[in-house]
């Protein structure tokens, strides 16, 4: 009974940590911005960051223990029933599901509130089942990309995946891309409003380019014959190469534009500021102050694009190269 005790009392550290994805939204310069302006209108924002948030929360936490180590344990068949019935009641959500339940003792429930416990249930118990790869491994089939910067642009791209910006931003193109498949005639505007949406959901990461890399990282791009803002080119082009297929659906021309005045507003933090980051978590940006003028700057462009002309793309891809020159030379400077 003891060493079960003991191991519960391990996951339970362990599942707490995990729950830090919740206080990475208070440094999302996105989510801090879009609360303030949109307030009560962005609900659905909202609404979409906190199911991304929970989706990586949403496990088994017995699955936190590799099963081979798992069977190696000296735990007799007792002790095993009891980390099976009592580890799901460290995943938050299972208290959620049973409050939902007794609540609805009695109850007449509709059909919605049953959909959403079905949703609750699903993701605590079915979700964690899934076999999918965990870390880096389902993203190591990625495309090949031309040049001799290929394997420097796919582990960016690897990592750019590995952010739950990707998915809020993910979720908020495949909606409208559905609603345009589905729905009745979008108005024009909406698709430069959603771009913005879209690119700004990324925009967070444009100020942390080299907070996955870590340590280690650092010293292997010391290592490299590679200019410093060839280094700084292969995670744009990683970001470049996420950014325009999810704008493919919206506007795409504004959403190139905004993506390259994101990138060159962001090169600041990035590269003077860095950051570390997590995987799995979202992006943690710079000063508040930095993703304030990075927001306005990127709806600005797009909507000079969209609304006026496709030459204000010029200005962008300009101060996006001036950008990558004048910081390549910040990135030598850092790695000595």
């Amino acid at each position: 009974m003891a060493r079960a005790i003991a191991i519960l009392r391990a996951l339970a550290l362990a599942y707490r940590r995990d729950w830090t994805a919740f206080q990475s939204l208070a440094g999302n310069s996105f989510f801090l911005i879009t609360a303030f302006m949109l307030g009560k209108a962005g609900t659905f924002v909202y609404l979409i960051m906190g199911l991304v948030v929970l989706f990586p929360l949403s496990t088994d936490p017995l699955r936190k223990i590799p099963p081979s180590r798992l069977a190696l344990w000296p735990l007799n068949q007792r002790e095993r029933w009891i980390l099976r019935l009592l580890s799901p009641w460290i995943n938050p959500l299972t208290w959620g599901l049973a409050a939902l339940a007794v609540w609805g003792a009695g109850r007449t429930l509709t059909v919605g509130l049953w959909a959403a416990i079905a949703g609750l249930f699903a993701a605590v118990f079915l979700i964690s089942a899934v076999p999918l790869p965990s870390g880096n491994g389902m993203w190591r089939r990625v495309p090949p990309f031309p040049g001799p910067l290929e394997q420097l642009v796919r582990k960016n791209l690897r990592e750019i995946l590995c952010t739950l910006d990707f998915y809020c931003a993910l979720i908020l193109s495949a909606a409208v891309l559905a609603y345009r498949l589905f729905g009745p005639p979008f108005p024009p505007e909406a698709f430069m409003a959603m771009t913005v949406l879209v690119v700004g959901a990324m925009s967070s990461y444009a100020q942390c380019l080299f907070g996955l890399d870590g340590e280690g990282g650092l010293s292997r791009y010391r290592l490299l014959p590679v200019r410093g803002w060839l280094l700084l080119l292969a995670k744009d082009a990683a970001f470049l190469a996420v950014v325009i297929p999810l704008t493919l659906p919206l506007a795409l021309l504004p959403g190139i534009g905004a993506a390259l005045v994101a990138l060159a507003v962001g090169h600041a933090p990035a590269v003077e500021h860095p950051r570390p980051q997590t995987r799995w978590r979202f992006s943690t940006g710079g000063a508040l102050g930095n993703g304030a003028v990075q927001l306005v700057a990127l709806a600005m462009t797009a909507s000079a694009i969209f609304s006026t002309s496709t030459w204000f793309l010029a200005p962008a891809v300009a101060a996006w190269a001036v950008s990558v020159w004048w910081y390549g030379r910040e990135v030598e400077r850092v790695l000595g």
